[in-house]
């Protein structure tokens, strides 16, 4: 009803009769119920009739005098409807729904790339970390399926462990039972098992088709042996995969995609208010570095346009100086090579740079640029304790509330500097790691491991030749040790 307690226009031939979402507002424009329908039109009808049972409830009155104004979403199906639905109590909470709010929260699945062998998991809440994250799955026994499939399909660890080793492996049955490549035990690569695990978040995120007709090419091949047992396993493991990747596919490249264009230019109105900007940041480059205690040490650059990520501008950097020994040297040296560049070669600037840290960061930002004349570029770093902006000439530092659009563009941002920061790192880690299999093999010193990699390139390379091309290129190395490099390199990578 309107502020004059006159009930609105309902106008039910406006309504599609199709899946969908429904928004209440106030006369305010508050959000105070969403709902789902299987059909809008039916649905939504029932609140607007003067009699009915949905008035005999003193709540639901309550909230049907409250109604100044609604919005319809339609949809493809019911799960889209469930998916919706939650996203939006979650993001609005309204006081009328109760059911959403606080305890039923959909699965996701989790993938720490932190992790050597990073593994499937699945969680209830969908935190702010640096985590990889694929969902919501309204149907968690479809979903829990489905990553059996895919754990066994393509190799995938399943246990519990952070890192797996040798150690861990003793009391494992995992590639007994459930197919696991075991990559804590070398018998597939680091880069092989990342190479599988790409696969299966490409599924994840949709990407099904392939697999399903792959599956029901097995099935009518199946039928046709009479193997009608097999076939029935296989088409329940199909009506999974469709009914937990392929609403969900729809969802996050239609409903989200579409919600989210007004967020990202909300996030860059709500940055340009906070940080006192002449115009929205319409490009934004963050840096963050990586490294475990000084070894490897990299950097990385992402880049939005737009609110959005744009990864064809990414760029990653290998810490070339010897003598810089921590995150702020490594920045002075990323920041260097990344805006000499783009000075020397006469590009655009970005409207706002963003770096993962703290004020010795920025310190360290400030000098490179005065160093290169620099032009000005407002500069920030987001603190990652209280995720509070710092500023290169302030000593009090910005607060956002934490619903802020600019602070959660801010967040993705560091987020994904993040992730591709670590991702770099642990790429050549790995290779470090399958490049030392050659040091261990017997008659083969530190001095000859180094020789070989630098004129092959790395351990894979090597494994490629046969013991004869490798005793011909290689210089100083006989048959009988090629085929001993050879055969060893055969076995473990």
């Amino acid at each position: 009803m309107s502020e004059k307690g006159e009930q609105i226009i309902f106008r039910s031939q406006e309504v599609p009769r199709v899946p969908g979402v429904y928004v209440y507002r106030n006369s305010g424009g508050e959000v105070i119920y969403v709902g789902k329908a299987r059909n809008l039109r039916s649905r939504m009808s029932s609140y607007f009739r003067p009699s009915g049972a949905l008035r005999s409830d003193p709540r639901r009155r309550a909230l049907i005098h409250s109604i100044a104004s609604y919005e319809i979403f339609p949809v493809e199906s019911e799960q889209e409807a469930l998916l919706l639905e939650s996203q939006f109590i979650k993001q609005y909470n309204p006081r009328y729904n109760v059911d959403l709010r606080d305890d039923k929260r959909f699965l996701h699945v989790c993938v720490d790339m932190a992790e050597t062998f990073p593994r499937l998991q699945t969680v209830r809440i969908r935190r702010e970390d640096r985590r990889i994250y694929f969902g919501p799955f309204p149907w968690a026994t479809a979903l829990r399926t489905t990553i059996r499939f895919l754990e066994v399909r393509y190799g995938l660890r399943s246990c519990k462990v952070a890192e797996p080793n040798s150690d861990t492996k003793t009391h494992c049955l995992e590639d007994v039972i459930r197919d696991c490549t075991c990559p804590c035990l070398g018998k597939i690569t680091p880069e092989e098992y990342n190479e599988r695990l790409e696969k299966v978040m490409s599924i994840l995120r949709g990407e099904c088709v392939e697999l399903v007709a792959e599956l029901e090419e097995k099935m009518r091949r199946q039928s046709a042996e009479l193997d009608f047992e097999g076939a029935a396993s296989t088409r329940d493991m199909i009506g999974n995969l469709k009914s937990v990747l392929e609403p969900t596919r729809r969802f996050v490249n239609q409903t989200i995609s579409r919600r989210s264009l007004p967020s990202n230019f909300d996030g860059m109105s709500a940055l340009q208010a906070a940080l006192g900007m002449s115009k929205p940041p319409e490009v934004i480059e963050c840096f963050d570095m990586s490294n475990i205690s000084g070894v490897l040490a990299v950097g990385s650059m992402v880049c939005f346009r737009n609110g959005r990520p744009s990864t064809g501008d990414y760029r990653r950097y290998r810490i070339r100086s010897e003598s810089a020994h921590d995150d702020t040297e490594y920045m002075r040296e990323v920041l260097t090579r990344r805006y000499s560049r783009l000075l020397r070669t006469e590009q655009p600037l970005p409207d706002l740079i963003v770096l993962d840290g703290g004020a010795g960061q920025l310190r360290v930002a400030c000098e490179v640029f005065a160093e290169l004349g620099m032009p000005h570029v407002t500069l920030i770093g987001l603190a990652e304790r209280h995720e509070h902006i710092i500023w290169p000439d302030r000593k009090e530092e910005q607060e956002l509330p934490r619903d802020n659009p600019g602070l959660k563009l801010l967040q993705a941002l560091r987020d994904e500097a993040h992730r591709f920061a670590n991702s770099y790192h642990r790429t050549l880690r790995n290779r470090r790691i399958a490049d030392s299999l050659l040091s261990d093999v017997p008659g083969i010193g530190e001095t000859r491991s180094r020789q070989l990699l630098k004129q092959f390139g790395s351990v894979k390379n090597i494994a490629k030749l046969t013991p004869e091309e490798l005793a011909e290129q290689a210089k100083g190395i006989g048959l009988e040790t090629a085929k001993r490099i050879i055969e060893y390199l055969s076995f473990h990578i």
